[in-house]
């Protein structure tokens, strides 16, 4: 791949994460809570390995609400009648998104919980 090939790419890939974050209010919810999860961190001083799991948790969550958002993008581009398909796609991939959220809630209780009881004491 040439580098004018690879810069272009490069810019439909930004295009594509800006159009999301401006367009999806899911994922501006996920920006805000994954803030909030790298505030936390600083403040309670975690370890290497506990900020590469929040970091991946932040980032596999809104990486699926990037595929959630496509897959409703090709869903409406493909039919705008109410079809049952084109909702069992939709849900599915919303759902996909939810338990990755919920996956990165439990794994933040675990990391943060116990320090935040500890400053507590």
């Amino acid at each position: 791949m040439n580098n004018s090939r690879l810069f272009r790419a490069f810019g439909y890939a930004t295009r594509g994460i800006l159009d999301v974050f401006l367009h999806c209010a899911n994922m501006r919810i996920h920006l805000s809570a994954g803030a909030t999860a790298i505030f936390f961190a600083f403040f309670l001083k975690i370890s290497k390995i506990e900020w590469c799991l929040i970091l991946l948790c932040i980032f596999v969550v809104m990486a699926s609400e990037m595929m959630n958002s496509a897959i409703e993008y090709t869903v409406d581009l493909v039919t705008k009648e109410q079809k049952e398909l084109a909702r069992k796609a939709k849900d599915a991939a919303a759902g996909a998104v939810l338990i990755f959220a919920i996956l990165s809630l439990f794994i933040a209780a675990i990391i943060f919980i116990p320090k935040i009881q500890w400053l507590l004491q």
